[in-house]
């Protein structure tokens, strides 16, 4: 990590600790928020912790340069010795670096990383404290685990609110469920600031591009191709995604499945798109660098999910110029605005998604129409410039 020799400590600095740098928005937003904010005067040592099996790696984000700290027992699931070590190395690295804020990301980093932030608020005295910030990117209290669990960890983000300067929510709807539904924080502390990304690669997509990208991945220029992006978890329900294909398949033989990404499923999932007679439409393509290609040769976006902060893959697919189809669920109507943009059905309703697809399927001058403004929505609304800006302003008022 960088050492702050005496004399040259820089005029603010931040200690940004996400629980592992899997592909996901979260990564994207937590590196890239680490390099672009250098320029505006706040010095990031960026903290992250253990991959999942079968995770993608979003490290090759992060430029040659950048000032980062591993920390190996940082982990998803639950264990308490990898968790108390975690916090020791947390509240060490702390002691070290004295930083001027600390902001966490995710479930995990967000308890362990404020524990731990607390811990040396309380030591450091009212001189040296660090403002605490945490990002909501969605949460695991809805549809992860069972209710006395979930209730177990309500109850400790509840406590956690309490030594946190300032909670970030991505979205309205997340603002609302964690504040009124699960009364977590104060209302003062929150603030929203939407995903940014960089879009520009995606929004740069035109029809040349999209014939490269058919060509690519060696796809009929007349088939109707289908495309998921995600991580192959339970909370992302592809299970649903393929029973949407399968009825598809029937009234619309030329349509073609993508699943992207990988993970503890991919293996049920294979076997269920067999036993569903599908296995020769879908393609699990595992986890892609190589987005602009596959948002490129993709007709139609299906989201499938049971819970979502703001989908991020949505996101995208409408910066490329892709309607999506989602499931109504979490953040999804902060991207899908309107029917202009994209199409909503409830949430296990198999045959409700697949009658959105095979209607967008059959008329590809409304496809056309729905990607043009979906891409002028979401550009507008979820640029890189944009979520600076805003982090830009939370740090400086929580520092004036």
């Amino acid at each position: 990590m960088r050492e702050y020799a005496r004399g040259t400590v820089p005029a603010v600095r931040v200690v940004r600790v996400i629980t592992r740098l899997n592909v996901g928005g979260p990564s994207i937003q937590a590196i890239t928020l680490s390099e672009r904010l250098a320029a505006r005067g706040f010095d990031t040592l960026l903290v992250h912790g253990q991959l999942g099996r079968d995770e993608g790696d979003m490290r090759y984000l992060m430029g040659p340069g950048a000032a980062t700290e591993f920390v190996p027992h940082l982990r998803r699931p639950v264990a308490p010795l990898h968790d108390a070590r975690a916090l020791a190395h947390m509240v060490s690295l702390l002691r070290r670096v004295r930083p001027h804020i600390v902001h966490t990301h995710m479930a995990k980093a967000g308890s362990v990383g404020r524990v731990a932030a607390a811990i040396y608020n309380r030591m450091a005295g009212p001189t040296g404290r660090a403002k605490v910030v945490h990002t909501y990117h969605g949460h695991v209290l809805e549809g992860y685990f069972g209710s006395v669990t979930a209730k177990t960890f309500t109850a400790a983000e509840r406590g956690l609110a309490h030594v946190t300067d300032a909670i970030v929510a991505i979205s309205p709807a997340i603002r609302r469920e964690l504040l009124v539904d699960h009364k977590i924080g104060r209302a003062e502390q929150y603030c929203i600031i939407p995903l940014g990304f960089d879009l520009r690669t995606l929004a740069a997509i035109d029809d040349a591009a999209r014939r490269r990208a058919r060509a690519d991945l060696g796809i009929a220029t007349d088939a109707v191709v289908v495309t998921t992006v995600g991580r192959l978890t339970a909370i992302k329900q592809h299970s649903l995604f393929l029973d949407a294909a399968a009825l598809v398949s029937v009234a619309a033989p030329k349509t073609e499945f993508l699943v992207v990404g990988d993970g503890e499923l991919r293996a049920p999932l294979e076997a269920q798109a067999r036993a569903l007679g599908i296995a020769e439409r879908v393609r699990f393509l595992g986890w892609r660098r190589d987005l602009a290609t596959i948002y490129g040769a993709t007709d139609i976006f299906l989201l499938t999910s049971r819970n979502e902060g703001t989908p991020v893959a949505l996101i995208e697919s409408l910066a490329a110029g892709v309607p999506g189809v989602s499931t109504e669920v979490g953040g999804v109507r902060d991207v899908i605005t309107g029917d202009e943009v994209g199409l909503v059905a409830p949430f296990g309703d198999a045959r409700a998604l697949a009658e959105q697809v095979l209607a967008l399927a059959a008329d590809a001058a409304r496809r056309r129409r729905m990607g043009e403004a979906g891409r002028r929505s979401v550009t507008a609304r979820f640029s890189l410039d944009r979520l600076v800006d805003d982090v830009d302003a939370l740090y400086r008022r929580l520092l004036a």
